[in-house]
């Protein structure tokens, strides 16, 4: 497997590095604090921990969104986080919120995944109220690995105001947070989004991150072919490649401004 770990001098470069790029965007948007919704998972983990080195407890608002299929595990441990962090928090169930949209349109009852988008879609909202409200920024917690797939929902998690983490593998994520103090089972705890019932990402993925994080670096990231990357990562075979370029190109859309016409001439 290609190792992409870092040594502890990188890892504390990326540590200053995120904290300041944090602390710049606070000061271009001219607010003093940050809303960061909390999932219990690593990355929404490692993005509180950073941001209180960034800005203080006192200038981070956490929101633990809990929804219809979300782990009482996964939301303990958002609760678990914020309180070990010292930061204000709030819990706000987003059910009867999605239900109501369900009422609207109940044509999509049965559709997985357009309803998993609208628990992300309305954790996204919530965020920006709160944010608004308080005059604060909201910030976001995706990955390297997940923004290159588009493993993300568009105007829901990737609805922010900056990725403080966002050049970060996901190995390097829980490499990590384990630096900074993150306890061991949340760094290597099961990913999972939460978007329905037995969800995990690596299930939904197709594959294991340590192997995806490999792919990226190397074939979409880096400059070997379909044939040289398979062969340097054991776990992936030539198909595995073209398919995880192919979501790569299908997600472009996702990080990218909305297409406009070019102007005529």
């Amino acid at each position: 497997m290609v190792d992409l770990t870092l040594s502890e001098a990188e890892l504390e470069r990326h540590r200053e590095h995120v904290t300041a790029f944090v602390r710049e965007k606070v000061e271009e948007a001219g607010v003093d604090g940050a809303v960061l919704g909390l999932s219990g998972g690593i990355d929404s983990t490692l993005t509180a921990y950073l941001t209180v080195e960034a800005l203080g407890e006192e200038n981070l608002h956490g929101l633990v969104m809990p929804g219809a299929v979300s782990s009482e595990e996964n939301m303990s441990d958002a609760e678990r986080v914020a309180q070990e962090l010292g930061i204000t928090y709030d819990v706000f169930e987003i059910n009867p919120i999605v239900d109501r949209f369900l009422d609207a349109y109940p044509e999509a009852q049965s559709d997985r995944l357009a309803v998993g988008n609208a628990r992300a879609r309305t954790r996204g909202v919530l965020n920006y109220l709160v944010a608004n409200h308080e005059g604060a920024l909201v910030i976001g917690t995706g990955n390297r690995t997940e923004a290159a797939v588009g493993y993300f929902t568009k105007y829901g998690d990737g609805a922010v105001d900056c990725h403080p983490i966002g050049n970060l593998y996901k190995q390097q994520v829980r490499q990590l947070a384990k630096h900074v103090g993150v306890a061991e089972d949340l760094a290597e705890k099961e990913p999972t989004a939460g978007l329905w019932a037995g969800q995990t990402d690596e299930g939904e993925l197709g594959m294991d991150y340590d192997t995806l994080d490999a792919v990226l670096a190397l074939h979409v990231d880096g400059p070997l072919s379909v044939t040289a990357t398979a062969r340097q990562v054991e776990s992936a075979s030539e198909d595995d490649v073209r398919r995880i370029r192919a979501m790569y190109e299908r997600s472009e859309h996702k990080r990218s401004v909305p297409a406009s016409p070019e102007p005529l001439q």
